[in-house]
């Protein structure tokens, strides 16, 4: 499985990808689970890579809407990081190359090289691992920056509150919360991927930048 995903992201490496985080826990009969997978449908007919961590819930809301919007031939792949856990979380079933992992600090960083834009939707302690870890390399550097598009209804109060404490104790800059891009719905989340995506491909081929780690993040 390793050698296919390592061969696959090598043959694509010029792709532009974008990473949808979110919770494992939402239904398909939820708001929030329609409005991923239409966004997802919308990155894929983009013709731009996909990527979560292959799971149910917005992930799979999230795979299952590229591979609709994906129309032959398919040109795009969606890319799955699943996580092995003891509660048998299930993978889904619409992706097209996928990597297990044992720990959540590998996968983090296998997030990290493969991003060119993050969606950050509604989720629990994995999204906002997840959100903060990718937060955090770009705040202190480790990560050359890319668009944190904040997704939905439940960002807003969490901005203010970052606002009210965080940015007012002197325990951030403004700065880093510019670096936050809230989305109050698909089509400005779509808008955001599309800057990205046009910055990327106005940079050309830009060095990765090296982490501490000796792990480099294109």
């Amino acid at each position: 499985m390793t050698a296919r995903f390592d061969a696959e992201l090598r043959n694509r490496e010029r792709h532009f990808r974008v990473v949808i985080f979110g919770s494992a826990r939402i239904h398909p009969e939820s708001p929030y689970y329609r409005q991923i997978h239409d966004l997802a449908r919308m990155i894929a007919a983009e013709g731009m890579d996909l990527v979560t961590g292959g799971g149910p819930g917005l992930m799979d809301a999230a795979a299952s809407g590229h591979r609709q919007g994906d129309r032959p031939p398919r040109h795009t792949h969606s890319i799955g990081l699943p996580i092995i856990l003891p509660t048998g979380e299930q993978m889904n079933r619409h992706l097209d190359v996928k990597k297990e992992f044992h720990r959540f600090s590998a996968r983090l960083d296998t997030f990290m090289e493969l991003s060119h834009c993050v969606v950050v939707a509604p989720g629990g302690v994995g999204t906002m691992l997840e959100f903060y870890y990718t937060w955090q390399l770009i705040q202190v550097k480790l990560r050359r920056p890319i668009q944190i598009i904040l997704l939905g209804d439940m960002w807003p109060e969490f901005l203010t509150w970052a606002r009210r404490w965080q940015l007012r104790l002197g325990l951030l800059d403004q700065k880093d919360l510019d670096l936050l891009h809230p989305a109050k719905d698909v089509a400005e989340a779509i808008r955001l991927i599309r800057e990205a995506r046009a910055r990327y491909l106005e940079a050309g081929s830009v060095k990765p930048s090296p982490t501490r780690w000796g792990v480099t993040y294109d």
